[in-house]
């Protein structure tokens, strides 16, 4: 006699299985299709937009802006330097730099968008170079805008922009001489100098030693990063 009952309970046993793997198949499916649908409503999986980094504007292709553009991109700006000369705007000297552009400083400062995060730096120390870039640079809404040079020399520029029509509180608006008192000698404390000028002006802070403060440290301010 052929023993049939292994086959036969072999076959059910198979079709009890694929049953269940047929029901749990539409269960997953429903499920990820639920959760798809829930984590579409909750923005989880959607496309996060990126915001461009905060621009650095370093006019002027001297020793001190080498520094300058250096400690600008480690602190998370697209770094653009400018000059007229084109023996001094090279990569080789600005290898930190994102960008080297050789034209006149408010030639190209008119050509380009500059928001509320911008910074300006202005290192040319000439008035040729000087006076024309800030008159465009105080007509933008730039976060900070600095000039170097001695008092002496921004007395001199601050009567040329008052000679070209600029107004007083316009004026106002540039930090110069730059930086802040570190008593920096070198293009790199130069550089540090201005850079915690820039982080004061961001955080609307004092730049005063925290020693000689009583206040929280960090202090919320709504404002959203800028990298």
């Amino acid at each position: 006699m052929r023993d049939i009952s292994g086959g036969m309970g072999a076959d059910i046993d198979g079709d009890i299985q694929d049953a269940i793997a047929s029901h749990v198949g539409a269960d997953s499916a429903a499920d990820s299709a639920a959760d798809s649908a829930a984590d579409s409503a909750a923005g989880i999986g959607a496309p996060v937009p990126v915001q461009a980094p905060p621009r650095m504007l370093v006019f002027g292709a001297i020793d001190f802006a080498s520094a300058v553009a250096r400690v600008g991109k480690f602190l998370g700006y697209h770094v653009t330097v400018c000059d007229a000369r084109p023996i001094f705007a090279t990569k080789a000297r600005f290898p930190d730099a994102d960008e080297l552009v050789v034209r006149w400083p408010h030639q190209f400062l008119e050509e380009i968008t500059v928001d509320e995060r911008t910074i300006i730096c202005v290192l040319t120390h000439d008035p040729k170079f000087d006076v024309p870039v800030l008159r465009r640079a105080l007509a933008t809404p730039a976060r900070y805008i600095g000039a170097m040079g001695s008092r002496r020399t921004h007395e001199d520029r601050v009567r040329r922009l008052r000679e070209a029509g600029v107004e007083e509180a316009a004026i106002a608006r540039i930090s110069s001489p730059i930086g802040l008192d570190l008593g920096a000698r070198t293009p790199e404390e130069t550089a540090v100098a201005i850079a915690a000028e820039i982080i004061a002006t961001r955080w609307r802070d004092s730049g005063r030693r925290l020693t000689q403060t009583r206040s929280a440290i960090h202090h919320p301010i709504p404002e959203p990063s800028p990298r």
